[in-house]
């Protein structure tokens, strides 16, 4: 699948949800603003089984994520995160 970027939280989470097959197909990864916080983290694994799977080394040097807010707090985002669904 293709990479998916700057999707909102409720894109990915309703994408995610919709393909609860047991054949996945669906947009599997997500980049996007992300503040670090493990316990927001956690909150959307339970939402979507989604989970960070890397911080995308070229775009964090680039600093893609400066002046974008977290896709998921709406606070001053720290990262570019890749989003996954764990399996």
């Amino acid at each position: 699948g293709s990479i998916n970027m700057m999707a909102t939280y409720e894109q990915m989470r309703d994408a995610l949800e919709a393909d609860e097959a047991s054949e996945y197909n669906g947009p599997g990864l997500y980049l996007v603003p992300w503040k670090c916080d493990a316990e927001n983290e956690d909150k959307i694994k339970e939402e979507c089984k989604a989970t960070i799977r890397c911080y995308p080394t070229d775009v964090n040097e680039a600093g893609m994520w400066e002046g974008k807010k977290c896709f998921y707090s709406g606070e001053d985002a720290t990262h570019m995160a890749l989003f996954g669904r764990a399996f």
